[in-house]
């Protein structure tokens, strides 16, 4: 997905690849409390299509796919490669968390 933005000052366009990923509300909670900075990913064809030789910005986390499912902006940090084969899979290095919209906490 590219995104564009426009500066602010200038009209020039500014154009940012975007990775957009849903997740179960557990991984969700575990890269927005910090204790999870790598997002896994199969070796599959689906995943090797979007991963390999692309450069992304940002990677949109949902939590869902309700219109105001939570939502979360995460810098991209990298993509490494680990194992060999069948067994080997992604992982997507996760930044700091630059936007959180919708998100409210469960209550125990």
């Amino acid at each position: 997905m590219i995104r564009r933005t426009t500066k602010s000052s200038k009209s020039k366009t500014e154009f940012r690849k975007v990775l957009a990923m849903t997740l179960n509300r557990k991984p969700f909670e575990a890269i927005l409390a910090g204790e999870k900075k790598t997002e896994y990913r199969e070796n599959k064809a689906f995943w090797r299509k979007r991963l390999i030789g692309i450069r992304y910005e940002e990677v949109h986390f949902r939590n869902g796919y309700l219109a105001k499912a939570p939502f979360m902006r995460v810098e991209y940090r990298g993509l490494w490669k680990y194992g060999k084969g069948r067994s080997s899979y992604f992982g997507i290095r996760l930044g700091r968390i630059l936007e959180i919209k919708h998100y409210r906490k469960r209550r125990l």
